[in-house]
């Protein structure tokens, strides 16, 4: 199972359209999880088109965007791997502790918020902040992560840096 990780895409301030670049993973995504502050359902809509799309409510997330189906915290089972989602994971400092208290079954974390893109296997619990791709704030790049799952195993995780989140489909 290929899965396009995504978060804080701040539409339409910040999310023009389908940056360009995100079109290929998107394509070759069997899911894609959105950890929040979407700003706008239509860009859900969008990446629907797809692959299916789980995604959790982001602090600026609207009754539009829970209405569409985001729930404040997720937990799913793709492929045999346990996932959970939230959007704001809290201070740096004891983050996985945290996380693995707050989701003592899951495999793997998603989070979003800092815009900042994480990928952290070591620690209480496997880590992932996709970074943004349209939002970079202080970030050198725009970012978005890739997963491959089998058997319930995470085979592969990646956060894609994007040269040029302007060009939009």
């Amino acid at each position: 199972m290929r899965v396009l990780v995504l978060a804080d895409t701040h539409a339409p301030r910040r999310w023009k359209g389908l940056p360009v670049e995100l079109l290929a993973p998107l394509q070759e995504a069997d899911v894609v999880l959105h950890a929040g502050d979407v700003c706008t359902p239509e860009v859900l809509d969008t990446l629907a088109e797809h692959a299916p799309v789980h995604v959790v409510l982001g602090n600026n997330d609207g009754p539009a965007v829970a209405a569409w189906g985001a729930p404040e915290t997720l937990e799913l089972d793709l492929d045999g791997l346990r996932v959970a989602m939230i959007h704001d994971a809290g201070p740096r400092a004891g983050r996985d502790r945290r996380m693995r208290r707050r989701f003592p079954d899951a495999d793997l974390v998603v989070y979003g918020h800092s815009h900042i893109p994480l990928d952290e296997p070591e620690g209480a619990v496997h880590l992932l902040n996709p970074g943004s791709p349209t939002d970079r704030r202080r970030q050198p790049h725009g970012t978005y992560a890739v997963l491959q799952i089998a058997a319930g195993r995470l085979v592969a995780s990646q956060v894609v840096a994007l040269d040029d989140p302007r060009r939009v489909v």
